[in-house]
């Protein structure tokens, strides 16, 4: 086995060809986060010509969130037992020619199976490019830099995909939007072996093949319930899933705790700062999804921007991110208290929330800097609790605690949106005038449709009212994202309170090790 805590430079410090590795290993980490939103603009060529049921429709698009969330922990897990790079370059190959089959599909049945393999490869690719950057980069200084990167890339993959597809379906066709993962995916299957090292845990124990249907069965059901709920209300057959999920999740930690080999072990949450790094970390990605969800319609439906306009205007609040990241860890390396660098970070996000619920029916700039400022403080904070997780993983654990982050945002995201989407929606149903027709109190797109049918200027008012009604349902939002931060802000500062901002312990015998 290669050594993943030696590189070429001394005393530990990366070289030229860690670096060079990180950035082959960034690629496949953009098209996975990509992939979440690169279908935004094409699903409307694909149902024109594959002809998709309503149900095959949704899964077109769910199919790929579902398996990847799905299997995060197992795949994580499995790195660590048969090798990081060797999960990886199978996850490449398996992505790629997924890619290539959706690409050429002409089924919705077959578009649905080739994206249910890319979510599985997916899964294989987002927790062993994290491990690897844990095993590359064993200074703690350098590795912060480099998980900063790992950060800004996969918060920007999410905005870039919807962008890239809107002008890939407008000049080409829907295939193309798959296409694009074939040269990245052929560079990491050439360049991979050549710059990754091969790592793994040496005393792994026995793969508890129990733990991967538990692991599943806690994560899907939670998930697509959450995701369902804010535009279909609490009904019981999403409550329901939500509630079963939980019940395997129970299930799943009993079997952690007292498996003599467990999948994930829960020796991971004794290292201190990994739970309050997890913990956190949702917490950071119920917010910047939660928001997602209001300011997307928010940009189409009351600003009347097409959807490439909305994805192109979205892209402004990008620029900002791309500084917090590597701001906040210069703050860490220069000595400035990580708890202090994280309770900023959830202060700032949370007057990025108090931005928003300042916003009229025409305010595209107040929004467009609200997003800026609340995504920059939410990528201070999660790219910290990354480090911090990972600096306090044990570094044969590095793809189990990577998948465990991973796995949380997922959960976050989910909760976020039916958190602050229920509210958003309860109070915008609320403000519905009681002689609109039951359509139009359903969502605001429900009462654009029912406006548009009306004739001149009560079709104008209802579609007045109801955009005035979304945008109050936005400010209750808000401010409930404003006030949990606010709580996460004033966990952050007990909870990371005194730990080492630079090195742990186990770092530095890691260091010591390499050099």
């Amino acid at each position: 086995m290669t050594n993943p805590t030696r590189n070429d430079s001394p005393g530990g410090r990366a070289g030229r060809r860690e670096w060079t590795a990180l950035c082959v290993l960034m690629l496949p980490l953009l098209l996975v986060s990509m992939d979440v939103s690169v279908l935004y603009f094409a699903i409307p060529a694909i149902s024109a010509d594959l002809e998709p049921s309503g149900t095959q429709q949704l899964w077109i698009f769910d199919i790929y969130a579902f398996v990847l969330a799905g299997l995060l922990m197992t795949m994580g897990a499995l790195g660590d037992r048969i090798g990081r790079r060797r999960l990886l370059l199978a996850g490449a190959a398996a992505f790629g020619a997924a890619s290539l089959v959706a690409a050429y599909a002409d089924s919705a049945e077959t578009l649905i199976a080739a994206r249910a393999v890319l979510g599985v490869g997916g899964a294989t690719l987002m927790p062993s490019t994290m491990a690897l950057v844990r095993t590359m980069f064993t200074d703690p200084a350098e590795r912060a830099k480099a998980i900063g990167v790992w950060s800004g890339v996969m918060t920007g993959g999410i905005a870039l995909g919807s962008v890239l597809s809107g002008v890939l379906v407008q000049y080409f066709w829907w295939g193309s939007v798959f296409l694009v993962n074939l040269p990245a995916m052929a560079l990491l299957l050439l360049l991979g072996p050549v710059l990754l090292p091969e790592s793994r845990n040496p005393a792994p124990g026995r793969f508890d093949l129990l733990s991967v249907p538990l692991s599943m069965a806690a994560v899907l059901p939670v998930v697509y319930g959450l995701k369902e709920i804010p535009s279909e209300g609490w009904h019981p057959r999403y409550v329901v899933p939500v509630t079963v999920g939980l019940l395997f999740a129970a299930l799943f930690v009993h079997r952690q705790r007292t498996a003599a080999s467990p999948m994930i072990s829960p020796a991971l949450f004794r290292g201190r700062g990994f739970a309050p790094a997890v913990v956190l970390n949702l917490v950071s990605s119920l917010a910047m999804m939660g928001s997602a969800f209001f300011t997307t319609q928010y940009l189409q439906s009351v600003l009347g921007k097409s959807a490439l306009e909305a994805a192109l205007w979205a892209l402004l609040p990008s620029v900002p991110i791309g500084l917090a990241a590597p701001a906040s860890t210069a703050l860490v390396q220069r000595g400035v208290d990580r708890a202090h660098v994280v309770t900023a970070g959830f202060a700032v996000a949370a007057a990025g929330y108090g931005m928003l619920a300042l916003t009229g029916t025409d305010s595209l700039w107040l929004v467009l800097a609200a997003c800026g400022v609340l995504a920059s403080g939410i990528v201070m904070v999660m790219s910290q609790m990354t480090d911090l997780a990972m600096g306090t993983a044990p570094v044969e654990q590095a793809g189990a605690a990577s998948s465990l982050l991973e796995t949380g945002q997922e959960f976050g995201g989910a909760l976020g949106m039916a958190v602050l989407g229920s509210i958003g929606t309860a109070l915008y149903r609320h403000r519905m005038p009681a002689s609109a027709p039951a359509e139009a109190h359903e969502t605001l797109g429900g009462a654009l449709a029912v406006a548009g049918r009306l004739p001149g200027r009560t079709g104008d008012a209802l579609a007045a009212a109801a955009r005035e009604a979304f945008t109050t349902g936005m400010h209750g939002a808000a401010v409930t994202g404003a006030a949990v931060l606010a709580l996460a802000a004033v966990a952050a500062a007990a909870t990371l309170r005194g730990i080492d901002a630079r090195r742990t312990p186990a770092e530095t015998a890691e260091v010591e090790a390499a050099a």
